[in-house]
This record gives structure tokens, sequence and C-alpha cells, in this order.
């Protein structure tokens, strides 16, 4: 798979296509915006002015968006990917879905006989760029294996947990811990400013007891201090939908997910006014 098409060029499909371009690929890019590829262009990769123009020249189209309905217009709408591909090029959705939206999307795939690989990602828009992330992948052995050295082009690890929807299944279980963690923290954080605590050895504290998670240890500090980063990884907004889109999962599958349902509606809050702010600015609405 020499000629890649990358969708969508936001922090973490930028770095995606700077890794797979440091392959030795031929990256074709489209963004909805294209001052947002200036990086990618300037590091050699070919610009398209619409997904399907993207997709109709790959042997592999990845997409990196935000949502159920930026996926479905890139893909199957107006000009979208799906309908240019020639058989058997490798459908490789990263972006965080829903399952409905994962099923849906095969079924496309399968009827323009095209290989869906369902390929969420874990990791922060750096690493992405350092080829660092960890790929959550629901597909066929058969498929995997036959676009894994295009995987590996931009991952540090790759975790195959079965069919087409595993990955996405995983992901947003994983996703869900997350928020419920941040909720966890920013109410202990919360507890610990009414208390008057010596604010440091919280901090440090946190950072060392039993409590600590990756999550817990990135979020601990600018919560404590209220030095909410301005440049965000992960948003409000983005830690609500997938929230959403897992408790949908839950319920689907007769899970309560009590602790989730709880952190989803505190981020659905938090929306109202910190929609686009670092997920962190959670404790503003716990202290205010």
């Amino acid at each position: 798979m020499q000629s890649v098409a990358v969708l969508g060029l936001g922090k973490m499909g930028s770095g995606i296509t700077l890794s797979i371009l440091r392959s030795g690929r031929t990256v074709i890019v489209w963004n909805r915006t294209k001052e947002k590829a200036k990086q990618v262009l300037d590091a050699g990769a070919i610009w398209a002015n619409s997904p399907a123009e993207a997709a109709s020249q790959a042997d592999a189209v990845i997409a990196m968006l935000s949502d159920d309905i930026a996926s479905q217009e890139i893909w199957l709408g107006k000009n979208g990917a799906m309908s240019s591909m020639k058989p058997g090029t490798f459908v490789i959705e990263c972006s965080t879905i829903s399952l409905d939206h994962v099923h849906k999307l095969a079924a496309a795939a399968n009827q323009y006989k095209l290989k869906y690989i369902d390929c969420p990602v874990t990791g922060i828009p750096d690493a992405a760029a350092l080829a660092q992330i960890t790929l959550l992948v629901g597909a066929s052995k058969e498929n995997l294996e036959s676009c894994e050295p295009l995987l590996q082009s931009f991952s540090k690890a790759i975790k195959h947990f079965g069919e087409i929807g595993k990955g996405t299944g995983y992901k947003l279980m994983i996703n869900l811990m997350g928020a419920v963690q941040i909720a966890a923290l920013a109410e202990g954080i919360a507890m610990a400013k009414k208390l008057n605590l010596d604010m440091e050895t919280v901090i440090t504290s946190i950072e060392t007891s039993a409590a600590a998670s990756p999550q817990v240890i990135r979020y601990a500090r600018s919560m404590a201090e209220n030095s909410i980063s301005k440049t965000p990884a992960f948003t409000i907004e983005l830690r609500h939908k997938d929230a959403m889109y897992a408790m949908a999962l839950a319920d689907e599958i007769n899970v309560p997910a009590k602790l989730g349902r709880v952190a989803r509606d505190w981020f659905a809050s938090a929306k109202e006014n910190h929609n686009n702010d670092d997920e962190a600015a959670l404790i503003n609405l716990m202290t205010s």
C-alpha cells in the first residue's frame, strides 16, 4: 500500500499523516478547511478537493473525524469517499464513533466491495506525530494482516479485539472509564479546596496514590491550580460525545453503567459553558 488517503486533519489526523509520510508512502489529504493542511502539505502530502477525489487515488483510506455525522458525510455523503474507491481498497475508520455507525459503514463498504477496518486509537496528538499511538482494531485476521505494515507506520501497538465493531466497543468502554475517572478527580479536588488542604501536598499525594491513573495524573495539577490548558488535546465536547456513544452501547447490551451515566451528565452540564475547553475544565462546574 504505497498510496494512502487521510480524511480529517485535526491534531490526530495531521499527526497520523506526518508519521505515514515518514514511511515513504504517498499521502493524499482532504480537510474541510485547507488552512489546517499546511503542515502536512509542507511535509509532502498531496491536497485533494474532496473526499472522493482523495480516495479515488488510494490503496487505503484513513479517516479521523469528530463524530457519526462527520463520518457519515465524508464516507457516504455527496462527494463521499466510498463511491470513488477501487474494489479491494481498505476503509480504515480511526474516528471514535458509535457502534451502530460502525456497522452501518461496514455494511456500505461490503456493498462497494471494500475492506473495512474498525480502528479507533488511543494516545495524544503529539504521540500520533511520533507513531506512538495504540490502535484498537476490529477486523478479520486476514484483512488486518494485509494492512498491518501501513498501520505499523503510525502506531506503536496494534490491539486486535476480534471482528468488526470490537475495536470500537473497547474504545467506548475505556473512554467511559476515563470520563468517570476525570469526574471523580474533579469531585476530589473540589473537596480538597473546600477543606483548605495544602494543594501541593494534595497534588503530589494523588499522583502517587492507589487512585492514580494516567488520566488522574494528567489533570490533577491543572485542576488543583486552575491552570486549564488553552490548547486542549481533548475537549469537554469530545468527552461528552464519547460518553454518550458509550452509554447508548451500555443500554443496548443491558449493562447498568451507573457511574458512566453520572459522568456523562457532568460533562453534559459542563458543555454549556466549556464546550471547546480542555476536559479538565470540568473542575469549574464543581467549584463555582
